[in-house]
């Protein structure tokens, strides 16, 4: 029986072992087309010797600068719904932390300070000019107010899109095994697999496809993007000094002086499950002098995508605020 067993253990790990080396294959050859189309959209500076990606556009004496969530494999698509609204009424910048989007992966360590200055330069090398008003999406949050302790002359304003607070993210606990299963997927080849399954690209864009219907060449840089970009070694380090990051920012000025909206999902009514994040998001104004909070409805998480309107209207008011 024992021979038996080791036997058949031993024929499925030779089973996985060699699907893993196709999948691997299929993987190698699939990323080398899509390397070839997965071309900037706006334009790449030099950032610590490497490449860094801003897209810029619209008009007006002020720039809003948008800070993705964690493991938005493609900023400029991700932003669309804003940005395509805006660019009559103000300056735009999307820019993509090293490791997303059409900038490079660079394994420097992800800590608070560093993505700080790295997209201080960027901001200064590409031309734009302060003060700007900052959109954080969720994790994104840690950057855009940690931007405004470190160059508090450069920033006007900050309007959080369903961003955690600080306080929230120093006491929860990293899932770093994300990341890294993100990885091991896109890697053997399995994720480019399972996006043949219906429904799975709508899954991994949180409604982008259905919810919005953006445009078929965005729905294709997001594909493009997960498949080349998902679980990378800065992805992977910026979650795993989240904890730390946001101990940082916590330990640096509060309240700042300038104007923060946070705009809060409901989660389609569900909201009030999950009471620790509730709270937070509630306490998440007094880091501000002039803060307010606003539960945004029939929303979830990616609330550009349920509610782009509301953003752009609270967007406006604070270009027009003096």
């Amino acid at each position: 029986m024992w021979r038996m067993i080791r036997k058949t253990m031993l024929t499925m790990l030779a089973i996985v072992i060699v699907m893993a080396g196709v999948g691997s294959v299929y993987q190698w050859v699939g990323s080398s087309k899509d390397k070839k189309l997965y071309q900037p959209v706006g334009k790449l500076y030099d950032v610590t010797d490497h490449k860094m990606h801003l897209y810029s556009g619209g008009q007006g004496a002020t720039t809003i600068v948008f800070a993705s969530g964690w493991g938005t494999v493609n900023p400029y698509a991700d932003f669309y719904s804003l940005y395509e609204r805006l660019e009559p009424h103000a300056k735009v910048a999307v820019y993509d932390r090293f490791g997303y989007g059409f900038s490079d992966t660079t394994g420097r360590k992800r800590d608070i300070d560093t993505i700080t200055d790295e997209i201080h330069e960027l901001l200064h090398v590409s031309g734009q000019k302060p003060p700007y008003i900052f959109v954080g999406h969720s994790l994104g949050s840690l950057e855009t107010i940690r931007y405004a302790q470190r160059f508090p002359d450069e920033v006007k304003a900050i309007l959080l899109v369903d961003g955690g607070s600080p306080e929230y993210y120093e006491s929860s606990v990293v899932l770093t095994f994300f990341p890294l299963i993100s990885r091991v997927l896109r890697t053997t080849g399995a994720m480019r697999a399972l996006y043949h399954v219906d429904g799975f690209a709508e899954w991994m864009n949180d409604g982008n496809n259905e919810d919005l219907q953006l445009p078929e060449e965005l729905q294709e840089l997001i594909r493009k993007g997960t498949l080349l970009k998902i679980g990378n070694r800065d992805m992977t380090d910026e979650m795993r000094r989240s904890k730390k990051n946001a101990g940082v920012v916590l330990n640096g000025q509060k309240p700042l002086d300038i104007p923060i909206t946070v705009l809060t999902a409901d989660y389609f009514g569900k909201l009030s499950e999950d009471k620790r994040w509730m709270d937070s998001e509630a306490k998440l104004p007094n880091w501000s002098v002039s803060g307010k909070q606003i539960i945004v409805p029939d929303s979830s998480h990616y609330i550009h995508n349920y509610q782009p309107d509301l953003i752009v209207q609270e967007l406006i008011e604070l270009v027009k605020r003096k």
